[in-house]
């Protein structure tokens, strides 16, 4: 191919990542306007600047310098150290960078409503704490207070997920670690976590490069907005490590990981959905394949074995947290807007680069996929095979078809923003396929969209 090919090519696929860009500043500017139309007219999306879950207050604090310099540095010597920089301090860097860059965006909200207060309202988890005297008998009896205005009904966030996730801030009150403080911080240290895993699952699976290509994305993520301070900033870290559990080469990692995804399993029952990831990763994994996941559903069932003899059913909690949210405000939020309003809050999470990468994405597999120079039959299923074995194609995909699913379930109306955190930082393995020279600029979109959404509005866990 000429060089004068090479350059057109790449002038055309520079000019479709614009209009990816400008169809996903469509669609947010649009679930914008129709969210504050519908707020107007009274209908009940119970947001009040949809497609985001919260208040606007256009404010500034002192961890916006911090923020700002740690975006800076970031993209600034961030992306070349990355590049060149021995693979444990890298991620050793990476892991303080996000936490650097999460807490300081919860701190421009104020140590007490960034981080200390952020999970002591009345639907948060610390509101049960104080409450659970004894951890066997919560859990037998935790299903019979899963619906609503019933004596002793569970408050909102602890109904809406299995017992696993209020059992992780007991256990955090029972090791001196009790409080918003403590909580907070330990969501946002147990969140950062994903910087480390994401990038480790990628090596495992024979991606190096691509992996020092993400970390940046990962460390500038506009979600950390609210991993900084959510449960959702401890699932997010517990299921990517599951996920990098799954991929090491360690004979003992698939099990390892098989447990701490079962776990995940009674942290939302959402996470049903992380067994397509799981797969994925488990095919992408050196080795075979059958082994490694018997071994990791071992490892599930251990933890699923664990909670039922405990005495909660994960199918029976599930059934009533369906009838719990629609006892809720899910009743009346409107599917018809939420269904495609989701996706603009995802983006406003995710950043707006997820379009482009995934757009790029695509047409590498599709390269791939007709790389063989054969269109037979045979030939193309060999080609998807090919392609599909690349996991910067497959995992990110993957995460979106879950988000999809996610999505139609209309199970998920409204701050997905926050809820599909455990899956948004997987679509960013995709800016792996973004050429080098865009990086940067890529990044500060990133940075910036988290400023904007954190310095405009006050968001809630």
């Amino acid at each position: 191919m000429t060089t004068n090919s090479v350059s057109t090519i790449a002038r055309r696929s520079s000019r479709a990542d614009l209009i990816v860009l400008g169809v996903e500043l469509t669609l947010i500017a649009a679930a914008i306007v129709v969210g504050a139309v519908l707020n107007r007219r009274g209908v009940g999306l119970y947001a009040e600047t949809a497609p985001i879950y919260a208040f606007w207050r256009p404010h500034l604090g002192w961890g916006t310098p911090i923020a700002v310099a740690v975006a800076v540095a970031v993209i600034v010597w961030g992306v070349r150290w990355a590049r060149t920089a021995r693979w444990g301090p890298l991620l050793g860097a990476g892991y303080l960078a996000a936490v650097a860059w999460t807490l300081a965006l919860a701190l421009v909200d104020g140590w007490s409503a960034g981080v200390a207060e952020r999970l002591t309202n009345q639907a948060e988890y610390l509101h049960e704490v104080h409450r659970i005297t004894d951890i066997a008998a919560m859990l037998a009896g935790f299903s019979d207070r899963i619906l609503d205005f019933e004596p002793g009904s569970w408050s909102t966030h602890t109904a809406g997920h299995p017992p696993g996730a209020l059992l992780v801030f007991v256990w955090l009150d029972r090791i001196g670690l009790g409080g918003g403080a403590a909580a907070g911080l330990a969501c946002i240290l147990i969140g950062a976590t994903m910087v480390v895993s994401i990038p480790a699952t990628l090596r495992s699976l024979g991606a190096a490069d691509a992996a020092r290509t993400v970390l940046p994305f990962l460390v500038l993520l506009p979600g950390a907005v609210w991993i900084g301070a959510s449960g959702d900033g401890v699932f997010t870290g517990v299921v990517a490590a599951g996920l990098a559990l799954l991929a090491a080469r360690h004979p003992v990692g698939p099990l390892a990981g098989g447990v701490l995804l079962g776990f995940a399993l009674y942290l939302s029952y959402g996470f049903v959905l992380v067994g397509l990831l799981a797969l994925a990763v488990l095919a992408l994994r050196p080795g075979r394949f059958l082994p490694a996941l018997l071994s990791a559903a071992a490892g599930v069932a251990a933890v699923a074995a664990a909670f039922t003899v405990a005495g909660f059913w994960w199918w029976d909690g599930y059934q009533l947290v369906v009838v719990r949210y629609y006892q809720g405000w899910a009743a009346e939020r409107p599917y018809a807007y939420w269904v495609w309003a989701n996706l603009a809050a995802m983006l406003l999470s995710a950043g707006l680069v997820v379009g482009p990468a995934l757009r790029r994405t695509i047409d590498a597999a599709r390269r791939a996929r007709l790389g063989l120079g054969d269109l037979s039959d045979g030939a193309v299923t060999r080609g998807w095979l090919r392609a599909a074995a690349r996991p910067t194609i497959l995992l990110p995909l993957t995460a979106a078809v879950a988000i999809a699913a996610a999505d139609l379930s209309g199970l998920s109306k409204a701050e997905v923003e926050r809820i599909w955190l455990p899956f948004v930082v997987w679509l960013l393995v995709a800016t792996a396929h973004l050429p080098a020279r865009t990086h940067r600029w890529w990044l500060a979109g990133q940075a910036a969209t988290a400023l904007a959404v954190n310095h405009l509005l006050l968001t809630f866990s």
